[in-house]
């Protein structure tokens, strides 16, 4: 998690506690499901919480639910040369 700090006199809203954000406070951008136009200000301690609590996967967290544990790197040459170099 890394903090965002924005020079332009904003307001928002953080989307976890529902209380304003000023933009030259300190807090987090937040991309639901990898989307950078859904991207939303958030507390970085309303962040911290959600994360202690479940509710917030990271993206490497959000993408193996959504397509799986990754293969091995191992796994995955093997694949490429399997059934290859057996032709005597």
């Amino acid at each position: 998690m890394r903090a965002a700090q924005n020079l332009k006199p904003s307001t928002y809203t953080c989307p976890f506690c529902g209380k304003r954000l000023a933009s030259m406070s300190e807090h987090v951008l937040i991309a639901p499901e990898d989307d950078r136009s859904k991207r939303r200000h958030a507390h970085m301690e309303c962040v911290r919480k959600a994360r202690a609590a479940g509710t917030l996967p990271t993206k490497s967290e959000w993408l193996e639910k959504e397509r799986g544990p990754r293969r091995s790197i191992g796994e995955r040459f093997r694949g490429l040369f399997a059934g290859k170099g057996s032709g005597t």
